[in-house]
């Protein structure tokens, strides 16, 4: 249903160091960067599905009240490892790992990145 998702930054390094740190616990890795933005996705030949970017209209980034991606994580410990890598490098919890009321086996973690946005890890896998 999506082709890509992008999110806003006011500061491209910072957001990078933070993406490179998350990304791998979920088999994701940084495809592209040019200074303006960044790039990741699973390996090659697979398209890239989520980019850090300053906007393009010169304005701050702001957080979109409401947005959260949710990614997909290949296991439970993936989710528990993406929770742990993205507090290591600067983000901060929205809700810890855990199962969710809103499907079986809906486990999840919640962070926001250094710039406010709210990311997601999601397995649905059973335990």
């Amino acid at each position: 249903m999506l082709l890509y998702i992008t999110l806003g930054t006011n500061d491209l390094a910072r957001a990078i160091g933070f993406y490179d740190a998350v990304m791998p616990t979920l088999g994701l890795e940084r495809r592209f960067s040019d200074g303006r933005e960044a790039g990741y996705g699973p390996p090659a030949p697979q398209p890239i599905g989520l980019w850090i970017t300053q906007p393009y209209n010169q304005k701050p980034a702001t957080v979109g009240n409401g947005s959260m991606p949710a990614l997909l994580a290949p296991s439970r410990a993936a989710v528990d490892a993406f929770h742990a890598m993205g507090l290591a490098a600067g983000g901060s919890c929205d809700g810890a790992p855990g199962l969710r009321p809103y499907a079986p086996d809906f486990y999840a973690c919640y962070l926001r990145d250094p710039d406010g946005n709210k990311l997601s890890a999601v397995c649905r896998s059973p335990a």
